[in-house]
């Protein structure tokens, strides 16, 4: 949990993704289209990935990826952030990262 945490606080947006997962690039697409340039992390390509998939559902996550963190806080997986941002509630949350 520790490697999760450490690296979910190294910018203000990351994301957890695998490089197969369309809905990890779907969540990846609506944040740099709102502007934002999120750190993207790769677990497929870690070799502890399967620690850091434990780690993110331990923290709350209802799938391993995509696991936004927005200033290193869990926000949740592409359920939460479409429903945040269809409730305009995530665009004040990123507006400090806007690029």
């Amino acid at each position: 949990m520790d490697k999760v945490m450490r690296l979910s606080s190294e910018k203000g947006v990351v994301i957890f993704t695998k490089s197969s997962c369309c809905l990890s690039y779907a969540v990846q697409v609506l944040f740099q289209d709102l502007g934002v340039s999120p750190k993207i992390h790769e677990i497929d390509k870690d070799p502890e990935c399967r620690e850091m998939e434990k780690a993110i559902m331990r923290l709350g996550c209802s799938k391993p990826v995509p696991a936004v963190f927005i200033g290193g806080k869990l926000v949740g997986s592409t359920n939460e952030v479409m429903s945040m941002h269809l409730s305009s509630s995530l665009v004040p949350l990123v507006k400090p990262y806007i690029c």
